[in-house]
């Protein structure tokens, strides 16, 4: 199984049109903002001896603050585009970068025989993968943590989607960065938060911790006010 070839192009478009820099892309925060919050809630989780991977790591912000902390990380994305961007903008190598369909079983496996087990790091994927495919996702995050690695997610919250539909549907319609994720045919889906968790159960991880935290954004309301996004965040693996 792959995702599709149209929702590939999408990603592929998205990441050739983005601009240069950190925060040029709605989510993109600086790393200070998002992972390095996230951190307290999964170091105790992650076996530092494991490597580390950055699954829908864009253009590598947040993979590059891991590499600073753990001995080795990779950042993987669907987008060849946007593994382009993130060698690009890591001239020192601090990680490896890949290009990864997390859908299809086989090129999870050979990541896994390559890496071993891995702990997981993944921030909104599952929301921006489509319906069908996110069994699959989930499955292959379980293959890649295998029976010592840990996934840290990061999702939005049901509450997430009054948020997204009042920028969408604002007198002058929605900020220039949230435009470009409904113009590339990448728009969040929804997802029932009760139904996140489920997923990864289902994929035979057991939920060791979880909490809810607001997502920054690099988008500011017209009254200048940054744009934060309800979310949720797991960490599971297969032992406690």
């Amino acid at each position: 199984m792959r995702v599709s070839a149209e929702y590939e192009q999408s990603w592929e478009r998205f990441w050739q049109d983005a601009p240069e820099g950190t925060g040029g892309v709605f989510w993109d925060a600086d790393a200070s903002e998002t992972v390095a919050v996230h951190e307290p809630h999964f170091a105790a989780h992650f076996d530092p001896g494991l490597p580390l991977v950055d699954l829908g790591c864009g253009n590598g912000t947040q993979t590059r603050w891991l590499a600073g902390r753990y001995r080795r990380v990779v950042g993987v994305d669907l987008a060849r585009a946007a593994v382009t961007l993130a060698r690009r903008d890591d001239p020192h190598g601090l990680a490896a970068y890949e290009q990864l369909d997390a859908v299809d079983a086989e090129a999870v496996a050979r990541l896994h025989a390559e890496l071993g087990d891995v702990n997981v790091y993944m921030r909104g994927v599952l929301h921006q993968s489509r319906t069908t495919d996110r069994a699959a996702l989930v499955a292959g995050i379980a293959a890649l943590t295998g029976e010592r690695g840990r996934v840290f997610a990061v999702e939005l919250a049901e509450a997430a989607k009054e948020v997204l539909l009042g920028l969408a549907g604002g007198p002058q319609g929605p900020p220039l960065k949230v435009r470009a994720i409904f113009a590339h045919g990448i728009a969040p889906g929804e997802v029932a938060d009760a139904a996140v968790p489920g997923y990864f159960h289902e994929a035979g991880l057991r939920v060791l911790a979880e909490g809810e935290q607001p997502l920054l954004t690099t988008e500011f309301t017209a009254e200048g006010e940054r744009i934060d996004v309800p979310s949720k965040w797991l960490v599971a693996g297969r032992e406690g």
